[in-house]
């Protein structure tokens, strides 16, 4: 289903049309009403009448996480404090939080592209929506909430936590929709599982999930154990929220972004410079349309790539690859750039292990040293101990012969690795304490 015909099917010559209108207005606007990056622009000799074409963005300056939190609370705001209707915040564990404010229209077109991203998805205005992000300052519930509301389905607002209690409404509900980190679908399955509950005999039928980069095995694996079609959405607090991007049901080649509010790019995560459509690198977005909290070239540190031609779904609008990783979650062990997400694919190709795994960063002496460690399926771990070590032993080489590093696996029994009720924490890096 295509919930907004005119936008997601625009022709690309008009669509890139509106994009510049918008652009210029942006900038403008930004311009008159926000220091920082009036100031920014000054610095550069850039003024809002230089930005000619779109490939003028590139005379914009970048704007990094780090920006907001040295204005923070308010000090990046492009409208007074009492034209704010809602305010949401990262959780700042590694500083201060990042915050952003929406005005009644940022709310309105949030809503609508979160409602787009539920056609996208195959949804229908007769299902029922299992909301299981949390809400509060993390933008994830009230922003699938509001865009299922503007859909017309039904939203279950059960947020965050209470896993057994979400196991029995899924069942005493019947939603067809679940909404979710995909680490805490699995966490689901298992609860469930423990409950007598087999999802996969319930009327749920689609999973939206994202907050955090998963692969095609653990799509697979969500799918086969939920028996629903996996969907991978995607969105940023700084950017607007969940929605920016979403995989569209019956291809799954790529997120549709929604091209008339964001302006993407990728470029080189060392030098900055623009890549072409194809290439991969770090994928930034300059807003459109947001009014509260506009950002010129936010660099997510997502890493992706774009692609333009046309989708069997009838969608025009540009498609982002499934992020990989991110230039800022790179673990350089030893000198070998690893990330966890190809981690994650090795452990997942492998039977007897479950997807729920850590990887714990060292220093002994001079040198990094990695631990994977992975729970077992209850199968695996009954067997005998020489077993269990010799796939200890096989993943250590299939580590060593993919990846090129070396890294102790430690395999650890069913339910060994804490489960998180919202994104999962698959690194910890001790290196600063050592």
């Amino acid at each position: 289903m295509i919930f907004d015909v005119e936008h997601e099917t625009m022709p690309r010559e008009d669509l890139e049309k509106l994009q510049l209108m918008r652009l210029q207005n942006m900038v403008a606007r930004v311009y008159e009403n926000v220091p920082f990056y009036r100031k920014k622009l000054d610095e550069r000799g850039v003024r809002p009448e230089h930005i000619k074409k779109l490939e003028d963005v590139a005379l914009l300056p970048f704007t990094e996480k780090q920006d907001l939190r040295n204005h923070y609370p308010f000090g990046l705001f492009a409208v007074s404090r009492e034209n704010i209707v809602r305010i949401h915040s990262s959780s700042g564990t590694t500083g201060k939080a990042t915050v952003v404010g929406y005005t009644k229209r940022d709310i309105k077109t949030w809503g609508q592209i979160v409602a787009r991203a539920f056609g996208a998805a195959g949804a229908t205005s007769a299902d029922f929506v299992h909301n299981a992000y949390g809400y509060g300052l993390f933008t994830g519930g009230l922003g699938i909430h509001n865009g299922v509301e503007e859909f017309g389905a039904t939203v279950i607002p059960i947020s965050g936590g209470n896993t057994r209690r979400q196991a029995m409404l899924l069942r005493d509900f019947g939603a067809t929709v679940i909404t979710c980190t995909p680490s805490y679908a699995l966490h689901l399955y298992e609860a469930a599982k423990e409950m007598g509950i087999d999802l996969k005999e319930l009327p749920l039928r689609i999973g939206i999930f994202g907050a955090e980069p998963w692969t095609d095995a653990m799509r697979a694996d969500v799918e086969a154990k939920l028996g629903i079609t996996a969907i991978d959405i995607y969105g940023l607090s700084e950017v607007m929220g969940p929605g920016v991007a979403i995989e569209c049901a019956h291809v799954k080649k790529g997120l549709h972004i929604q091209e008339d509010h964001f302006l993407a790019e990728i470029i080189d995560p060392e030098t900055g410079e623009r890549l072409p459509a194809g290439e991969k690198g770090e994928l930034v977005f300059t807003t459109l349309t947001k009014e509260g909290l506009p950002m010129l070239r936010y660099r997510t540190r997502d890493l992706s790539r774009l692609n333009t031609t046309p989708c069997r779904c009838g969608r025009t609008t540009a498609r982002m690859e499934r992020v990989t990783g991110r230039s800022d979650d790179m673990l350089i062990i030893r000198g070998v750039n690893v990330f966890p997400s190809q981690i994650e694919t090795i452990l997942l190709e492998t039977d007897g292990l479950t997807p729920h795994y850590q990887l714990i960063v060292d220093r002994q002496g001079t040198l990094d040293t990695l631990e994977v460690r992975v729970e077992v399926g209850e199968p695996a771990f009954s067997d005998q101990i020489k077993n269990l070590q010799r796939l200890e032993t096989k993943l250590e080489k299939n580590i060593k012969e993919f990846l090129g590093i070396t890294a102790k696996v430690k395999l650890v029994e069913p339910k060994g690795i804490e489960r998180s009720e919202g994104k999962a924490k698959r690194i910890i890096d001790l290196r600063e304490k050592a």
